[in-house]
């Protein structure tokens, strides 16, 4: 890691031997499997659909259509029908810059991914004791998740075998998705290349295979080359209104006390009093269309609507902003963070990019109509209001593209054109 030249405060850069160290044969056999619909329940989404290359490895939307929808980012559409989906994917797609660096500590916007000291286990996952051994990085454990969640990935019970088996137990869908695989020959010949601990197909498990994809997103979303970083490891001018906004950023405004280090988070959760709309991430005993947030994960009060601090690298790649997508620019990000309170209460319906589905308007917005929720969501706000003009939002938004890679359309690999299952790609 390089460090660096003076400023409000001292800055850090990111250098390529900051990321954990993945095989490169294991990245390609990943870049495939990213994009294989194979590894869905109905065989009809894969991990590039809600991670895309063309969309800054997210999808463009505030709450995504995962299984059931059809197309690509703003245009993916919830077909009507006998199958049509019975909810929206309750939180925004991450994108995936950085999360191989060896800092990353927690993944999900609630962190339920996160890496422990606890002696039974390395990492701290919704699977706990069920989770496989031998996973290669928390990249690793949290790619086991979506494959086992019925909105993104597995589908509806009596659909497929593989949500029958995750409705058993949590872990009862993955070695069905690994037959499946293991079985196609291209894949199997690729596995066992690719792999030491593999010498026939038969061998293939999950771990094998989410090893694959951690060993893909780790090596192919790195981003170290911004402005920013030629102003911290050469001291090379940014545009004016980009040095305007890093003084405020960290200065006046304040965003450092959170946006800190190499990656611009903190890694910590905090409750930002985004405006809520959506099914919320509903509990068996506490059935209310919220999203409490780390609390879902640690059932601590204190943590109530606190969400993972996000890497602001290439945010400007990545809207709409915020744990559920609420905001469609950055500017707008940007005016509510400075004052959330003021800012939640001037925000629209129509701010949200939400995939056309009838038959869930209902439920969309039906959490704003609780009025005491939504005071007890204001009442979690973690930091006072900080006053800026429009001139300062607009500098910060210019220092916010400062920090966007200078080869984010150059990735390594990119999206395959054709993936061994013979299955369509995204």
């Amino acid at each position: 890691m390089t460090a660096l030249l003076a400023g409000p405060v001292a800055a850090e850069a990111i250098d390529p031997d900051d990321f954990l160290p993945f095989d490169a044969a294991q990245a390609r056999l990943g870049q495939l499997l990213f994009y294989d619909p194979i590894l869905s329940g109905n065989r009809n989404i894969s991990c590039g659909t809600c991670h895309h290359h063309s969309l800054g490895s997210a999808d463009g939307l505030s709450l995504g259509i995962g299984e059931g929808g059809v197309g690509l980012g703003p245009q993916r559409q919830a077909p009507d029908g006998p199958g049509r989906i019975v909810k929206r994917i309750p939180r925004n797609a991450p994108a995936l810059w950085n999360l191989g660096h060896k800092d990353v500590r927690a993944l999900f916007h609630d962190g339920r991914v996160e890496v422990t000291d606890y002696p039974t286990w390395e990492f701290d996952t919704p699977a706990g004791d069920w989770l496989p051994k031998g996973l290669n990085s928390l990249l690793a454990a949290q790619a086991l998740f979506p494959m086992t969640s019925m909105a993104e990935m597995s589908g509806n019970p009596g659909e497929n075998e593989v949500i029958g088996a995750v409705r058993d137990r949590i872990d009862g869908g993955w070695p069905v998705i690994a037959h499946r695989v293991r079985t196609i020959p291209e894949y199997g010949g690729l596995f066992v290349d690719a792999f030491d601990t593999v010498t026939t197909p038969e061998d293939v498990t999950i771990v094998e295979i989410v090893n694959a994809l951690a060993a893909f997103i780790g090596t192919e979303f790195q981003s170290y080359d911004s402005p920013y970083d030629d102003w911290a490891r050469n001291g090379t001018p940014l545009p004016q209104a980009a040095e305007r906004g890093r003084q405020l950023f960290f200065g006046r405004a304040g965003c450092v006390t959170c946006h800190s280090g190499p990656l611009f988070t903190d890694q910590n959760f905090h409750a930002a009093g985004l405006p809520a709309f959506g099914p919320g991430r509903i509990r068996p005993f506490d059935p209310m269309p919220r999203d409490v947030g780390r609390m879902g994960k640690t059932d601590l009060l204190e943590d109530a609507y606190k969400f993972r601090t996000p890497s602001l690298r290439n945010v400007a790649l990545t809207a709409p902003y915020g744990h559920n997508g609420a905001y469609p620019t950055l500017r707008d990000m940007i005016r509510h963070m400075a004052n959330p309170v003021q800012q939640a209460v001037r925000w629209q319906e129509d701010m949200a990019r939400l995939p056309d589905a009838p038959w869930l308007k209902a439920g969309d917005f039906a959490i704003r109509t609780d009025r005491l929720e939504m005071a007890r969501q204001v009442a979690a706000v973690s930091w006072n209001a900080v006053q800026l003009g429009e001139e300062d939002v607009a500098d910060l938004e210019a220092f916010l593209h400062s920090l966007t890679g200078a080869t984010v359309d150059a990735t390594p690999l990119g999206r395959p054109g054709r993936v061994p299952s013979g299955l369509p790609v995204d």
